[in-house]
């Protein structure tokens, strides 16, 4: 793995655009093409296998939770509770997520965190960066069958949709509207039926969900956390609504930091976990503090002897978990993080490709930059 140097294309900005990438300079730049990341066929076959793995021992950590009834200490509210059994149970439709991985081509990646129910960066994953390969580098390699495996994904679940519909709808967020649009796209490539509006359009008819021209809605795929979602004042109808959520409600175990200390517990020592924990380890070592229900590297200290590294944010209220620090390599002063896509739950085959996202600190933030791959 290395970071190479490369000549942004001309009109760059353009062609991301058309790929649906419009916010790729949103008062900075966002999407980087003047470097991209360049791996061994047997460093991707690598992290296919890891991430492979991961995505089955974080399944496990599920059952364990809910075995175990650790809601609580996840800062997961009691009202929540049935809402995720229930889902878990049915196995309803459940679509895709992120793993983000500390790599750098030695030793082995380690799981510094798992987005199974709102993962962004998809868009620019599955498409813009396969876009800049096919123009720049013909004929090279990248990890990377997430288009195809969505849409091939959409056709699997198509039986499970009434009327082989679903609608989607996200916060009122450039970015957030434009996954879900991807997203609505490859339904509708897959066959499928379906509309987009924001979150906030939903209504509520006494009896059911409804779109935003009080259609009943029967499946829908929502980029909005579970955790908001049960908060809301329509969060008690969740249950009883007979919609099908996609993310299923089980997913937001996955996408809390509490499922951290539960992997190590299961899986102590394994190479690709961090070790993990509910209480601050001794101040002499190295570690990281991350809010359990964080997002976007807000409200994150990173402690190392004699100092520590802190970020602003509105998170924490729920509780934190601390994790070893994994040093991450700089590639020319930028620290690279290896998002990791599952499509599906297959056992073994879950594993879809990857996006790099790079920081100019230890920190990935909303901030950091997308810079695309290629392998030999």
């Amino acid at each position: 793995m290395r970071r190479v140097a490369s000549p942004p294309r001309a009109n760059w900005q353009s062609k991301v655009e058309a790929g649906g990438l419009t916010w790729h300079t949103p008062g900075q730049p966002y999407w980087n093409e003047s470097a991209f990341y360049e791996f061994t066929a047997r460093e991707v076959d690598f992290l296919e296998a890891v991430t492979n793995e991961l995505e089955q021992m974080s399944l496990a950590a599920v059952q364990h939770v809910i075995d175990n009834r650790l809601y609580a200490q996840m800062g997961i509210p009691a009202t929540a509770v049935p809402l995720v059994e229930t889902s878990w149970e049915a196995e309803p439709p459940s679509l895709y997520g992120r793993f983000d991985l500390a790599y750098c081509g030695d030793g082995s990646p380690k799981l510094l965190e798992y987005n199974a129910d709102t993962p962004t960066s998809l868009l620019e994953a599955a498409v813009a960066q396969w876009y800049w390969l096919e123009e720049a580098h013909p004929g090279r390699g990248q990890f990377n069958s997430i288009h195809d495996r969505l849409i091939a994904l959409w056709k699997e679940l198509a039986p499970s949709l009434p009327g082989g519909r679903i609608d989607f709808c996200s916060a009122n967020d450039l970015e957030d509207e434009m996954t879900v649009a991807y997203l609505l796209d490859t339904a509708l490539q897959a066959g499928l039926a379906g509309s987009m509006f924001p979150i906030d359009q939903m209504g509520w008819d006494g009896a059911r969900f409804v779109a935003p021209d009080d259609t009943p809605l029967t499946s829908v795929f929502k980029l909005y956390p579970w955790e908001w979602m049960v908060r809301e004042e329509f969060g008690a109808h969740l249950g009883a609504s007979g919609v099908i959520w996609v993310e299923p409600a089980w997913k937001m175990l996955l996408s809390n930091k509490g499922l951290l200390p539960v992997l190590w517990k299961l899986y102590p020592h394994h190479p690709n976990l961090l070790e993990a924990g509910w209480d601050a380890p001794d101040a002499g070592k190295a570690w990281v503090r991350k809010p359990l229900l964080g997002r976007e590297g807000a409200n994150v200290t990173l402690h190392q002897p004699g100092r520590d590294f802190e970020t602003a944010g509105e998170y924490g209220a729920e509780g934190f978990v601390y994790q070893d620090l994994a040093p991450l390599k700089s590639f020319d002063g930028k620290y690279p993080v290896i998002g990791s896509w599952v499509i599906g739950h297959r056992e073994g085959d879950a594993a879809a490709g990857i996006g790099i996202r790079e920081s100019d600190t230890p920190i990935t933030t909303n901030l950091s930059q997308f810079a695309p791959h290629l392998f030999d």
